[in-house]
């Protein structure tokens, strides 16, 4: 009971944090908000908008004696607001401020705070502030964003980019549970078609887990669309159970 007690606690105390950003964040009404958190020990970046999220320095700023420097965090989010709404994100990891001019600072804030801050926006705001708002959640240290972005990416009363950012990191962020979102949105000839081609796309960078779904989608896909974006996608994994797929439409009789 304590442990529960603890972690209702945290939920809560996470909430009014991210309540906290809320209302700094909407008290500029029109202007930049800035603010930092921690990235993943896996992200870094230069400063300058260029951001790794695998092997250091791998945008290409480098040669056989030279290369771009890349600092593990922290994650720098700049917000553009225009009547209390946030119209545009821009995101960099490591580097520093430059003066801040009219701009609003609030600092190193948590992790978790942002990340629910960030997707708030995501779900409920419109436009490029939405979309936006999207990459920086997904690079925050310590927090599992694919269940939210599921949940925005099936949300069709959500604009259609945002859905398709949604599903699109998810397929990057995720693990097999939300893998299996993705084939479950892909095949829904209810959605929205471009979110299900977007949902196939994510499906297909899921590598050798992703070919089963893909051929599954390629055979039971109503829509001759997916289908065919299935079909395409299973034509660059290389995977042997692709060919043998195949295969099997060719000689089909």
């Amino acid at each position: 009971m304590k442990y529960y007690r603890l972690v209702l606690l945290a939920m809560v105390a996470g909430t009014l944090s991210a309540q906290s950003i809320a209302r700094r964040v909407e008290g500029v009404r029109d202007g930049t908000v800035r603010m930092s958190f921690a990235s993943r020990p896996d992200v870094c970046g230069n400063g300058r908008g260029n951001i790794s999220t695998g092997t250091r320095g791998n945008w290409g700023k480098r040669n056989s004696e030279w290369e771009d420097e890349c600092e593990h965090g922290p994650v720098r989010v700049a917000m553009d607001l225009a009547g209390g709404q946030i119209i545009a994100v821009r995101t960099y990891v490591g580097g520093r401020w430059k003066g801040a001019g009219d701009a609003v600072d609030i600092g190193l804030v948590g992790d978790a705070e942002a990340v629910a801050f960030l997707l708030d926006n995501a779900a409920r705001g419109s436009g490029s502030g939405a979309r936006e708002a999207i990459f920086p959640a997904t690079i925050a240290d310590s927090v599992i964003v694919w269940p939210r972005l599921l949940a925005i990416a099936k949300d069709d009363s959500r604009e259609r980019g945002v859905r398709t950012q949604a599903v699109f990191w998810v397929s990057q962020a995720a693990g097999e549970k939300a893998s299996e979102g993705l084939a479950q949105l892909a095949g829904d000839a209810a959605e929205d078609r471009d979110v299900r081609l977007q949902a196939v796309f994510a499906i297909s960078q899921r590598r050798a887990e992703g070919v089963g779904m893909l051929i599954n989608i390629a055979r039971t896909s109503k829509d001759p669309e997916i289908r065919k974006q299935a079909i395409f996608w299973l034509g660059q994994s290389h995977d042997p159970r692709a060919i043998e797929f195949f295969e099997a439409i060719l000689t089909r009789k």
